[in-house]
């Protein structure tokens, strides 16, 4: 007999939702993770005083409701409100693409003055059908706002030139005719006070975890250990890449301690000239609004995922995600092997999403 009802794969934010929920319905679990830690990508760690998000900027942002209130069930979130800059040469630009943004850049003041300057370099272009990412990004937005702010960024992003990128990665650019730097757009937004990772401990308070533990090595030592699995690495890994592998994009960082208290006045500074190698960088003490007299900053820089390497998000273009559907159908022979987060459902998710995604998935599965 099962020694748990289920062995959940990966102490991110869907296992550790997941293993809150079937503890609330009486469920014994058994959560693995092959990190030294809990928290997935949200992990962040003290240095200096300072919550330093260790895989990339995290602000929790969404509309939803129930999801904002179950949050705060596990931490308080402050009132951060993500308002990025963006540096191209020895200019520095407002993000996301507001007045602030065209009044720098064309020394302009009123909407209908940018909305003239936008539509003017629209039309000169003449794209009937855009074929490419380029293309499409330079019918939506013009020239300017392309070459300064999102050419070389998306290049060091995605690893190869933007006219070899398909159109669909940017289906929209948002422009705003008002003077308005909050990224977002949702209802709610702020960062975990004193750090994701214990919020997801709070998640994991009287669940069993084990670190350090690799699940195809551990399930050929206890293939009977549980009734269910709940799998949020890699679904092309799981059935040992037998239909292909699918594509990734990973990212590395490089994080240090700076003697100065204030290192560049902003949590998130993307460099958008192609010439930069990295695509930003963070300093960390801005998200809780620190006044250590330290700071820490990472610098992030994209590349391409290759087996070994930790995969961040999936790169859902046509030829992926026919090969996920694949694998997707293959998953229906394995019942006992329920498949989500990230990697497990293979789709970008912003961590309101997968909260969502791990409720539903729950309650599916605990109320079915």
């Amino acid at each position: 007999m099962a020694k748990y009802d289920y062995l959940i794969v990966g102490a991110g934010l869907f296992g550790a939702v997941f293993a809150y929920e079937a503890k609330q319905k009486g469920k014994k679990c058994l959560v693995i993770e092959k990190r030294g830690h809990i928290a997935g990508n949200v992990y962040t760690k003290n240095v200096e005083g300072i919550n330093v998000h260790v895989y990339g900027a995290h602000i929790f942002h969404t509309s939803d409701e129930r999801v904002w209130q179950y949050v705060n069930s596990f931490a308080k979130f402050n009132n951060y409100i993500n308002s990025p800059v963006a540096i191209y040469k020895d200019e520095l630009y407002n993000l996301p693409f507001n007045m602030n943004t065209f009044s720098k850049m064309w020394n302009i003041k009123t909407p209908a003055e940018a909305k003239q300057i936008i539509e003017k370099q629209i039309a000169d272009l003449n794209i009937a059908e855009p074929s490419n990412l380029e293309e499409q990004a330079l019918s939506l937005v013009g020239t300017d706002v392309y070459e300064k702010l999102i050419k070389g960024y998306t290049e060091k992003q995605w690893g190869r030139p933007c006219s070899e990128l398909p159109a669909f990665i940017i289906k929209r650019l948002p422009l705003r005719f008002i003077y308005d730097n909050n990224y977002f757009n949702d209802r709610y937004q702020g960062v975990a006070e004193g750090g994701y990772t214990s919020m997801v401990e709070n998640m994991l308070d009287g669940t069993k975890v084990l670190l350090n533990t690799d699940y195809f090595d551990f399930i050929k030592d206890n293939p009977d250990i549980a009734s269910k699995t709940v799998f949020s690495g890699m679904i092309d890994r799981f059935f040992d890449y037998s239909l292909g592998a699918l594509e990734y994009r990973s990212v590395r960082f490089e994080t240090e301690v700076i003697d100065t208290d204030n290192y560049q006045g902003n949590a998130v500074v993307n460099y958008t000239d192609a010439k930069v190698p990295y695509t930003r960088i963070i300093e960390h003490k801005h998200f809780e609004f620190g006044t250590q007299p330290k700071t820490v900053i990472s610098k992030e820089y994209s590349k391409e995922w290759k087996k070994g390497d930790e995969p961040y998000y999936p790169v859902n273009n046509d030829s992926n995600n026919a090969l996920y559907q694949k694998y997707l159908s293959l998953a229906q022979t394995r019942p006992d092997v329920i498949f989500g987060g990230r990697l497990g459902a293979y789709k970008y998710f912003d961590m309101d999403k997968v909260i969502a995604y791990a409720l539903d998935t729950a309650s599916r599965e605990l109320n079915g």
